[in-house]
């Protein structure tokens, strides 16, 4: 049995224009979304993330390739899985006049589940102190929450969730990322689409970065940012320091009224401002955040030009 619950191979998608010019929304995808976790979906709007979610929930066929979910071929094997399966792809329905609670009790008692799923189900989106406030008093946030809410019904073992906090402010873009969170702690493996790179760093256990429709990175999060080469240096004479590690070849910069200084090695460092006298009140490794890999590997793939 497969360790992944997600798998495409060589996953092509292509259509044809009202000019009936041939364009390409995913090119030759391979992804793989391991049990359990947050999974990341990463790309700019229009890069292919939600044709390749289409394309694995049997809503949109395929050019060519492959793809299966918990090991079965999609869309054949689709039926024995897909009660394990949860989404949210686009906005949420629900009856606005009826409140949180009567919208999961209806949907609950539609596809057979037992009620007691709604308790559980808004206990895990945190709505169960609004579960009785009507849906069209709910926030932006909350109607999001609600969705996920939805899904949990069937008790998924994958919840696929796309672009979840369009249109949320700050408050909102925390409650579904504190929601997602505890998804993916609690054993379900979550594919979050997003193009918000910030907030998805925070959930984040693996990832997977795509543009123009194909795979640009893909592994765990701490692998993709790296460790970094760079140092963060600060004393109590900058300038002092900054000729000191100049003049022994390094490279360095001011930021934000330290020094980074381009080094693999930190015990140089030590040493060189040692040497001279200088001692140290921060020395401290600069990472990059997962915004600044997608920036570079989109812009990269940009300059590359579309296939």
């Amino acid at each position: 049995m497969s360790d992944f619950v997600i798998e495409t191979e060589g996953l092509r998608k292509e259509f044809r224009s009202r000019r009936g010019e041939l364009r390409v929304a995913v090119q030759d995808l391979d992804l793989a979304v391991p049990a359990g976790g947050v999974h990341g979906f990463l790309g700019p709007n229009g890069s292919g993330k939600t044709t390749t979610i289409r394309m694995l929930l049997g809503l949109a066929s395929a050019t060519r390739g492959t793809m299966r979910l918990f090991g079965e071929s999609v869309p054949h094997g689709l039926p024995s899985v897909i009660d394990r399966i949860g989404a949210v792809v686009e906005s949420p329905k629900f009856s606005p006049n009826f409140t949180g609670r009567q919208n999961l009790l209806l949907l609950a008692r539609s596809i057979g589940a037992p009620a007691s799923r709604v308790d559980a189900a808004l206990e895990t989106v945190s709505l169960e102190g609004r579960d009785k406030d009507r849906f069209k008093a709910y926030s932006l946030g909350m109607k999001q929450r609600l969705a996920i809410a939805a899904t949990l019904l069937k008790d998924p073992q994958l919840l696929i969730l796309d672009e979840p906090t369009n249109g949320l402010d700050p408050a909102g873009i925390r409650e579904i990322r504190e929601t997602i969170r505890t998804l993916g702690e609690s054993g379900v493996t979550v594919l979050l689409s997003s193009h918000i790179l910030a907030e998805v760093q925070h959930v984040c256990t693996s990832a997977t970065i795509i543009g123009n429709g194909r795979m640009l990175a893909s592994g765990a999060v701490d692998t993709l940012i790296g460790a970094g080469t760079a140092y963060r240096v600060v004393t109590a004479d900058q300038a002092a320091s900054s000729t000191v590690l100049t003049g022994a070849g390094l490279t360095v910069t001011t930021l934000d009224g330290a020094l980074q200084v381009d080094s693999d090695q930190p015990s140089e460092i030590t040493r060189l401002l040692a040497g001279s006298g200088i001692y140290l009140s921060e020395l401290s490794p600069v990472r990059a955040d997962l915004e600044t890999v997608f920036l570079e590997l989109t812009a990269a793939d940009t300059l590359g030009g579309k296939s």
